[in-house]
């Protein structure tokens, strides 16, 4: 261990591994530690009894929930946009060989008290039965508007600069509704809440985009794809790819106590009595405590359920999104429900999760709007756990701190935490130019 190293990437959790797997690319020499004798931090993948000593102290599952080993369940369950950032970076480090993708079933909005799927194009807008005949027309109208808008092609903007008008100005020259306006700007552009209709509307156009072209690419009910055996998947894949360009991943390092120099520079890590020298080192927020400050705090229900989430037409995986408005709260409330179909429970059971920011002090009667959308459930744990963000300069101290996973049960936000490290480690932008077709979902 008593080696120099470029840097060392401290804790397995997705944002580190695919940090870890991208400087490796980059020919940069990686140490990747962990304390746990498990990969993937807070977003490690459980078995039954793994999770039923973490939630209810006990050894071993009921025997009525089927084997354990048949259970993977993601402890930050995202599902990923076909054409998404995450995807391309995947492409980009070649992981992909590693992992197998299956499209996800359905995506629905919660808006006047139901459960919707969500459109996204002109046709599904004229079937939706969220809008009234004349609304869906006007929603058709700006959907077609979106599909044809090419930034390059100034007859296809309407006379309209999307850097300058803002997405309240865009969306009001089509006449469209509160709670279309609602369901467009949280289940389609995914925003988390409402800033983005005060800001330039290219923003939000370009994740409509996103969102039909990834809708598009399987044909199937939903935009998102999903690892077979889940997320856990994911780390080992990056450690695999990490050990290829002469990477070194150590599990069940105890302490790794980051050491600096007098100027408080970062010069290496120790652990059990021996230090790896480095220049920078990359880590979660529970590696560098002092350097991090609370920013809140997720709530969620996880459930095991022997069916699928009523009215979202029998989808064995599936995202509902339940926008702040709808809830009269100032968070969006996510469910995301996965099953046997993607290798993740045994066969006819299914997983499903709630999740949101805790405004209260009573977590479980905020998650209420969302669990009662499951039916009935098997088993039903609640877990709350608090999110940290960076506060050092990374310019004066070399470390680089991710940010704690948030609610969202989609991968916007994780990657983009991801991208703006790699810029702030390498001083580059990272190249996402790729061809999308080196990941294809596996088809039933």
């Amino acid at each position: 261990m008593d080696e120099e190293y470029e840097v060392i990437v401290l804790g397995t959790g997705l944002k580190e591994c695919i940090l870890s797997g991208l400087l490796s690319v980059d020919g940069i020499k990686v140490l990747h530690m962990d304390r746990n004798d498990y990969y993937g931090g807070e977003s490690t993948s459980l078995n039954l009894n793994q999770l039923w000593k973490k939630f209810r102290g006990e050894d071993k599952a009921p025997a009525h929930l089927g084997s354990s080993r048949d259970y993977n369940v993601d402890m930050m369950p995202k599902f990923m946009m076909a054409n998404g950032k995450l995807v391309r970076v995947l492409i980009h480090t070649d992981v992909t060989k590693y992992l197998s993708f299956k499209a996800v079933d359905g995506s629905y909005v919660f808006v006047k008290g139901k459960v919707q799927k969500v459109p996204a194009t002109p046709m599904e807008a004229l079937k939706s039965p969220l809008m009234g005949i004349f609304e869906k027309r006007r929603a058709g109208k700006f959907f077609s508007y979106v599909q044809d808008y090419d930034e390059k092609d100034p007859k296809t903007h309407d006379g309209v600069d999307l850097r300058r008008v803002t997405t309240k100005e865009l969306i009001a020259k089509f006449g469209l509704n509160e709670d279309t306006i609602d369901f467009i700007g949280h289940a389609v552009a995914l925003h988390s809440n409402d800033s983005h209709l005060h800001q330039p509307a290219y923003d939000t156009v370009m994740r409509m985009k996103l969102y039909a072209e990834s809708l598009a690419r399987f044909q199937g009910g939903s935009p998102y794809i999903y690892p077979l055996y889940g997320l856990g998947e994911l780390p080992q894949a990056f450690a695999r790819l990490s050990a290829v360009y002469g990477g070194t991943y150590m599990l069940n390092k105890p302490e790794c106590k980051v050491e600096f120099d007098e100027e408080g520079k970062v010069m290496g890590v120790t652990s059990e009595g021996e230090t790896a020298k480095c220049k920078k080192v990359v880590c979660d927020p529970s590696y560098l405590p002092n350097k991090v400050r609370k920013i809140g705090r997720v709530a969620r229900a996880i459930a095991i359920m022997s069916h699928p989430i009523p009215n979202t037409n029998d989808s064995h995986s599936v995202q509902v999104i339940l926008p702040q408005k709808q809830l009269g709260r100032k968070s969006d409330m996510y469910v995301f429900c996965c099953s046997y179909s993607h290798n993740v429970a045994p066969k006819g059971k299914f997983i499903a999760f709630v999740s949101t920011d805790a405004e209260t002090d009573n977590p479980q009667t905020e998650l209420k709007p969302g669990i009662d959308l499951l039916g009935p459930v098997d088993e039903l744990f609640f877990d709350v756990y608090d999110r940290y963000e960076p506060v050092n300069e990374p310019t004066l101290d070399n470390c680089f701190i991710s940010t704690s996973y948030d609610a969202t049960t989609h991968f916007d936000t994780t990657v983009v935490d991801v991208l703006n490290m790699y810029k702030l480690i390498t001083g580059k932008e990272l190249d996402l130019s790729v061809d999308l077709n080196a990941a294809s979902a596996a088809e039933e």
